[in-house]
């Protein structure tokens, strides 16, 4: 069963992070979700955070551990946000599962295909030579070789923890990551279509979500919204959390 941490009661709202996230990331977003009703499930989805590692990993048999979850905690109607990777599994739940997804939020992903765009990042995790004993700062300046950005590098960051007395390791399972990194990238099946309301947020500073994308988005999403963030790249959550928490809210509450 996926790892979540549960806040609040009222309306089933759940949260499915990016790739190599974790539930964690949406902290203070869950309480503020929770103040405002609802009964919020920030999930870990496979191979990330604290939830199980395996060597299946596609947006199939993710969105399915997300029915088992919801089949295992008796939520038969949920509200749900998808951020990136998430937003994918997202969008497969409620085109697969519409009986299940009453209102879907997609933050910063398209249904299209999207070509492998995380080499830089696996080459700076696979840098590190967790044998050696490295110590936090020992990761973060060998990461920083690779990748520049002070944002990322701490998202990636958070992922470490203590494995055993003086040994740091990765909570995501970067081995499978490894080899089936074409999966993230994969489109949503062209005849999915998802009929209830459905918004996609996505940054104006990001090029996840192109004008030139509204009509596939369309296409799948027939009653979809398309809204653009101010102010925020792709992780638009964490970069106007106040901004995204209005229109998220306004739309779940309509």
């Amino acid at each position: 069963m996926l790892h979540s941490k549960i806040e609040g009661e009222g309306k089933p709202l759940l949260i499915l992070h990016g790739f190599l996230g974790m539930s964690d990331n949406w902290k203070t977003l869950t309480t503020k979700y929770a103040e405002q009703g609802f009964q919020v499930h920030a999930l870990d989805l496979r191979n990330h955070g604290k939830s199980f590692h395996s060597d299946d990993f596609s947006y199939e048999i993710m969105a399915q551990d997300v029915v088992d979850y919801c089949a295992f905690h008796q939520l038969t109607s949920v509200d749900v946000i998808g951020h990136s990777m998430g937003g994918k599994v997202v969008m497969l739940l409620a085109t697969t599962y519409p009986e299940l997804v009453n209102k879907l939020i997609v933050a910063d992903i398209g249904p299209k295909f999207y070509p492998i765009h995380h080499q830089t990042i696996l080459a700076a995790l696979n840098a590190v030579d967790f044998s050696k004993k490295p110590s936090r700062s020992d990761v973060e300046a060998i990461i920083s070789e690779y990748i520049s950005d002070f944002g990322t590098r701490q998202f990636l960051l958070k992922n470490l923890y203590w494995s055993a007395l003086g040994q740091l390791a990765f909570r995501f399972n970067l081995e499978v990551f490894n080899q089936k990194i074409e999966e993230i990238g994969k489109a949503l099946p062209f005849h999915n279509i998802f009929e209830k309301e459905t918004l996609f947020l996505r940054g104006d500073k990001s090029d996840y979500i192109l004008d030139s994308d509204f009509e596939t988005i369309l296409h799948h999403f027939p009653k979809g919204e398309i809204e653009t963030i101010s102010n925020a790249g792709h992780w638009l959550h964490a970069e106007n959390p106040l901004e995204f928490f209005e229109k998220t809210v306004r739309f779940l509450e309509k």
